[in-house]
């Protein structure tokens, strides 16, 4: 694997990676559409740049491209996070389950959109992607200490909104 422009290795730096960078933009705008052609366009970007970016640094010139295109876009608008419905109810759940589940998540979508973008962001590519807070500093260009605060203070404000967290 010497040379971004050799299409397998494009495809496989592609396969790798897209899926992530996906949910990592995804959890900031919080708009499918908008987070695949972001996605899009920077792998289109690292296309058009393969002579200049090494295979060891793709991945990281995808995330800086997929974030600096995510606030060009966010200074035109903001954008809230509206959440897929995630929920697999069962028949065999009672009516009240059913409502109090739906009223839990409701609490959950409010105090997740009330965090700041960065703690949000974090808090779910942990939580929901499984992302150890090494790779989430390497996708925000941070230290891992920063990381661990975001988290700390996403999982501090949450508590706070929500009992059971």
């Amino acid at each position: 694997m010497d040379n971004v422009c050799e299409e397998e290795v494009f495809s496989h730096l592609f396969k790798t990676n897209s899926k992530t960078v996906f949910n990592y933009i995804y959890y900031k705008f919080g708009n499918e559409e908008k987070a695949y052609d972001v996605v899009q366009e920077a792998f289109v970007k690292l296309w058009e740049n393969c002579k200049k970016v090494s295979p060891e640094k793709a991945k990281s010139y995808v995330y800086t491209v997929a974030n600096n295109l995510y606030l060009n876009v966010i200074k035109a608008e903001k954008v809230r996070l509206k959440y897929a419905d995630r929920s697999n109810i069962t028949s065999n759940e009672t009516p009240e389950f059913l409502m109090e589940e739906q009223e839990y998540k409701q609490k959950l979508d409010n105090a997740l959109n009330s965090l700041p973008e960065n703690q949000r962001t974090t808090f779910l590519l942990n939580r929901i992607d499984g992302k150890k807070y090494a790779e989430i500093a390497e996708m925000e260009g941070v230290s891992v200490k920063a990381i661990e605060k975001r988290m700390h203070l996403a999982l501090k404000a949450l508590r706070s909104q929500i009992d059971g967290i």
